[in-house]
């Protein structure tokens, strides 16, 4: 029995269903996880020595690679000062600065603790700024485990076939209305039936926790101006995209202002942050100006503060967005060659460093599309990649990510990985 293997009969019994976040635990791909002792670059290595190419970069954060020398320079020098405080420090100045001087729409920022904590608190001020309680989301579009969100989420709900939660209020959940994405007839129709009710739209700036799909042109500016009309605040959930495809995530892109901002992942380099932002007449409802609650205790902590801050100086020195982007056209269009020498035209999304192979012939553009993928055929290859060395999600629906330490010569390995485990996973479509 391998340590993994150990481990994972141990965690069983102290922590539900042995792992601390439900897509962790292999369960879509009839699979038991494996246990990692050490990452550096673009390699993670398990507690029984195997080294594999990550495609997962824990889940976003990691766009430098992980365990980059200036982060950890950074989290020893902090530490020398204090873990925590609870009491404002100068990171927590110096980030919401930051923020504020790369995301055009954000006017003033709370640091919070995860993204979760971000969408949750946006909902909330987008309530008590309007007066109204409901709220418009997508399905598909995953913005973490707040009861009022879990309602046709991606991520780990959708991979467990359960997009309602056990333990969200129906009452609760009925203030959320849940549109089809890329659908502009739906949306026209759900604001001419309901628009004034309702308090805010969140939605994923590029959805990507159903796999990944792209809006379609206009779409967006649609749902811009419908929420403006009405009076209902936008929100961009931009925990993915924040800093990852472009320095003021994807927003300035698309030139698109939103009301408020959910951000997360990369502005923590690897450690727990989140952060929501927008314009400042509304961000001042907050307490302690405003009558909207919103607290923590780890709230702004200096090592994440500094880490993050640390990681998006690098960014910006090395010039990386237009890297990340040269690294993603270059593994697009090795995927593409290994599908036409194969035959099968699978769907592949990609934008910038983020990508995702849906196992379907149907272009992905919605959560029914990304539906119609195979998920047997994902199985087997996510398993024969696996034994090649090379890790990608266990799960059909979520997206995969490069890092700036992602080599040439890394993603040439990879395709020589998935050459033969597509050929496996396909050969009995």
């Amino acid at each position: 029995m391998s340590y993994s293997s150990k481990l994972f009969a141990l965690a069983k019994q102290f922590i539900p269903g042995g792992v601390n976040s439900p897509v962790r635990a292999f369960r879509n791909v009839e699979g038991e996880p494996f246990f990692v002792r050490r990452a550096k670059g673009s390699r993670i290595e398990d507690v029984d020595g195997r080294s594999l190419i990550d495609y997962v970069g824990t889940w976003g954060p990691a766009i430098l690679g992980h365990a980059p020398d200036v982060l950890v320079r950074t989290v020893q020098e902090t530490a020398k000062d204090g873990l925590s405080f609870g009491i404002p420090n100068p990171w927590e100045v110096e980030m919401a600065r930051t923020i504020v001087n790369w995301v055009p729409s954000v006017e003033k920022v709370r640091m919070c603790n995860s993204g979760t904590e971000a969408t949750m608190s946006c909902l909330r001020l987008a309530r008590g700024f309007t007066g109204r309680d409901r709220i418009i989301k997508f399905a598909g579009c995953y913005h973490g485990h707040g009861d009022s969100l879990l309602v046709s989420a991606g991520s780990g709900a959708l991979t467990h076939g359960r997009p309602d939660s056990a333990g969200v209020p129906a009452a609760l959940a009925a203030l959320t209305t849940v549109l089809p994405y890329n659908d502009p007839e739906a949306l026209e129709k759900a604001f001419k039936e309901i628009g004034h009710e309702v308090a805010g739209v969140i939605v994923e700036a590029v959805p990507a926790n159903a796999g990944l799909f792209l809006p379609k042109p206009g779409y967006l500016d649609l749902l811009r101006r419908l929420t403006q009309e009405y009076g209902a605040l936008l929100i961009f959930d931009e925990v993915m995209t924040g800093f990852r495809v472009a320095r003021g995530g994807y927003q300035e892109m698309i030139g698109l202002r939103p009301d408020l901002t959910a951000l997360g992942k990369v502005i923590g380099g690897g450690l727990p942050v989140g952060a929501l932002g927008g314009r400042a007449d509304i961000m001042d409802w907050l307490a302690p100006d405003g009558p909207v609650y919103q607290a923590g205790t780890l709230s702004g902590n200096p090592l994440a503060m500094a880490v993050g801050l640390a990681q998006l100086k690098e960014l910006e020195k090395l010039h990386a967005w237009p890297r990340l982007e040269e690294l993603g056209a270059f593994f697009e269009a090795g995927v593409r060659e290994i599908l036409a020498e194969i035959g099968v035209p699978l769907s592949f999304n990609r934008i910038g460093s983020m990508f995702c192979l849906f196992f379907t012939e149907k272009p992905v553009h919605n959560l029914e599309d990304a539906k119609t993928s195979d998920t047997a055929a994902f199985r087997r290859f996510f398993h024969e990649a696996l034994k090649g060395g090379a890790y990608f999600a266990p799960s059909p629906f979520e997206a995969g990510f490069l890092s700036l330490a992602h080599s040439q010569g890394d993603l040439e390995d990879t395709f020589e990985i998935m050459r033969p485990a597509l050929r496996a996973a396909l050969q009995k479509l």
